[in-house]
């Protein structure tokens, strides 16, 4: 695999280093080897490594591999917790809708189609339960 094709699968993966110039360490520092500082994950582990395995400081693995000593508890903690998928950041943001299921979804698309979105979120209360904006209604009617 070359180095570019490296480089772009990582991206696709979204697991490209945040700053790949900031990785001084000497492990990554010849030319197109197995080392690339632009894996994130790779680079992670090296850290981790360096201070557990070689007995580097805890300020100086993290400076090196181009992360603040906040950030290297964050990702001790995290492989500490889940071993080496730890090392592979976790997808931000919410993970989907909280309060629509799918039953509701089911009901807000067999509903009648001449109710407005304030009408169904107001059906959907009284039968569910849960308070939902009509234009969440609206959305989840058109997908």
């Amino acid at each position: 695999m070359t180095e570019s094709s490296r480089h772009k699968a990582l991206e696709t993966a979204g697991l490209l280093h945040p700053n790949p110039a900031a990785v001084t360490a000497a492990l990554f520092s010849g030319d197109g080897g197995f080392f690339l500082a632009d894996d994130k994950v790779q680079v992670k582990y090296e850290m981790l490594r360096a201070h557990l395995v070689d007995g580097v400081s805890v300020t100086l693995s993290a400076a090196t591999h181009g992360y603040s000593r906040a950030a290297f508890y964050l990702v001790a903690a995290a492989y500490a917790e889940a071993g080496m998928s730890g090392l592979i950041d976790e997808r931000r943001g919410r993970h989907g809708p909280l309060k629509l299921t799918n039953e509701i979804v089911e009901f807000i698309t067999t509903a009648d189609a001449s109710m407005s979105g304030a009408e169904l979120a107001g059906e959907i209360i009284d039968r569910f339960g849960v308070v939902l904006h009509r234009r969440t209604v609206e959305r989840a009617r058109w997908r």
